[in-house]
């Protein structure tokens, strides 16, 4: 009997622990056929197991299409993915964002915005949506010369170039801003004939024709003493002696930090060179003649700053000062201010670059730098033109020309249609898709590339030049022509989630270019403005079509 009851006790220990295995299993245990990477999660995530766990997640592995594993959460038959994997594996935008008391995760298809136009496109007003470019701020943008007024580019050389297609919106960009911002304060500091300021009085110092004569090679330099904020941008004429050594400078300051650069404008200067708290810019010093400086002071210290591999961020005007004017050497002041902006004067310093550096004879801007081709195309040599730079100069031409009325203007503007008419292969930008539709090259690849935004934004350049200067009716030819051809090619950009960038894929028989989402953008935007120029549906309904893919509409299958 005894033995008996022994036997029982234990029969009922061993049931025992064998259920208490079981439970311990399946609360946490170690389950042979879980793949090795759960195991490792479970490890690096222990503290957090049973907070997980007692909310009804189970973390496990999600295999991607046989290839390698994401970490992810399932609760009952849901599957929860980390965004950061849907982020990079679908191209996909999401923020945490807190607002009306609610902390909300907020996602989007495409990164870019689309502008609806208010009416129909007015070459007299703002250039498609370019108030909102601030060109000179671009990473791709070395400095604003300050020997011509407009930006260097090092997009494909590092040392620095003029790209006609830049300059061009540099000057369009502050067209528009100059129709969308307030009038400028403008600060006269020395009008060269009824203000002295607070010039330094032990200089000998004399006025002729509206003008400061000053020479210092004998003597302390010019000094002027300030303490102005918030007016940043800087206009002065002067005449500065080259063999004197002569420099113009001004003294910005941080408040908050209570760090002063000095800008130094200077006859023997590089472009821009800067060392510790010193920023030099070269600027003209050619004999008997007069050069206008329009500087934004804070986008010349912030190039300076990139120069010295220090962040390149904008500056904040609230958080700066300008301490002091210097002037050494010996030559000519004339009219000397600070404003808060000055984007007439900058629209019509690049306006003057494209007269000056139009080629006479082919009408074009050259761009004088090596353009390396994608893979089965022939790389664009130095001196190759571009249709969406001769549009841009077209465009800041024309309106350059509405405004003053002067005859550079008028014919530079009326030159730069030559290129239109020259084959992409000998040096012009005109190519012809399967022989036949012809197409206006931003950049006049072998074979053709057939870019979308470039020849719209020609078209665009087409049309102001035809509204604004009439006598161009070549150029009304040539916008007809052109936008029959975009009509009847435009669903060949079209990849039912997005659009193309170019038609390469049809020349080189490789995958589609297709568009990033600041470029398809882009295309939704010409699109839009074309649409009020012309009744056909084919442009807005494309433009729709368009705007539905940015907020993850596809294309239906079969």
């Amino acid at each position: 009997m005894r033995l008996n009851l022994k036997l029982l006790i234990f029969c009922v220990c061993l049931c025992l622990l064998f259920l208490s295995v079981s439970i311990w299993t399946k609360c946490g245990g170690e389950i042979p056929t879980f793949p090795r990477s759960y195991k490792d999660n479970q490890a690096k995530n222990k503290q957090n197991t049973v907070g997980i766990e007692a909310s009804g997640f189970e973390e496990i592995d999600c295999h991607i299409n046989g290839d390698y594993n994401v970490p992810c959460r399932k609760e009952g038959d849901e599957v929860y993915l980390p965004f950061s994997f849907i982020h990079k594996y679908f191209e996909v935008y999401g923020k945490m964002a807190i607002y009306d008391g609610y902390e909300r995760f907020e996602w989007s298809h495409s990164y870019s915005k689309v502008y609806y136009p208010k009416g129909k496109y007015d070459p007299r007003g703002v250039f498609l949506y370019f108030e909102n470019y601030n060109v000179e701020f671009r990473e791709r943008v070395k400095c604003i010369s300050a020997t011509e007024g407009v930006p260097v580019s090092t997009q494909w050389e590092s040392s620095g170039y003029y790209y006609p297609t830049q300059v061009a919106q540099f000057g369009l960009a502050h067209y528009s801003k100059n129709l969308t911002e307030p009038e400028p304060r403008i600060k006269i500091l020395d009008d060269g004939i009824n203000i002295f300021g607070q010039w330094s009085e032990n200089l000998k110092t004399s006025r002729s024709a509206k003008a400061l004569l000053f020479n210092t090679t004998e003597g302390p330099r010019l000094h002027m003493p300030l303490d102005h904020v918030l007016d940043f941008v800087l206009s002065v004429e002067l005449m500065l002696k080259r063999s004197d050594n002569s420099s113009f400078t001004v003294v910005v300051q941080n408040r908050e930090k209570n760090e002063a650069w000095s800008l130094h404008y200077s006859c023997n200067s590089p472009i821009i060179y800067s060392k510790d708290q010193d920023v030099y810019h070269k600027i003209n010093c050619d004999e008997g003649k007069w050069s206008q400086l329009v500087r934004d002071l804070l986008v010349d210290l912030q190039k300076g700053l990139s120069f010295q591999g220090k962040p390149k961020k904008k500056l904040l005007r609230s958080k700066y000062k300008i301490t002091s004017i210097i002037i050494e050497g010996s030559g000519k002041l004339a009219n000397l201010s600070l404003a808060t902006s000055r984007h007439l004067q900058q629209f019509y310093l690049a306006a003057d670059w494209l007269v000056k550096h139009q080629d006479p004879k082919t009408g074009g801007w050259h761009n004088t730098v090596k353009r390396k081709g994608p893979h089965g195309m022939k790389d664009l040599q130095p001196g190759w033109l571009s249709a969406m730079g001769q549009g841009h100069g077209m465009s800041v031409l024309a309106r350059a020309y509405h405004l003053s009325k002067r005859k550079e203007y008028l014919k530079a503007a009326l030159l730069s249609v030559r290129p239109f008419h020259v084959p992409s292969s000998q040096g012009g930008v005109l190519a012809l898709l399967m022989g036949v539709l012809p197409w206006y090259e931003e950049y006049p690849t072998q074979p053709s590339s057939f870019v979308l935004n470039g020849f719209i934004y020609s078209l665009i350049g087409l049309y102001d030049l035809i509204t604004l200067i009439p006598k161009s009716h070549d150029a009304g030819a040539l916008f007809e022509q052109g936008m029959n051809s975009l009509k009847r090619l435009l669903s060949l950009f079209d990849n039912g989630s997005g659009s193309n960038y170019d038609l390469r894929h049809l020349n080189l028989g490789t995958a589609p270019n297709v568009a990033r989402w600041d470029y398809h953008a882009t295309h939704v935007n010409q699109l839009l403005l074309l649409a009020t120029l012309d009744n056909s549906t084919i442009l807005s309904s494309t433009a729709e079509r368009w705007v539905g893919y940015m907020s993850g509409k596809r294309a239906p299958h079969n």
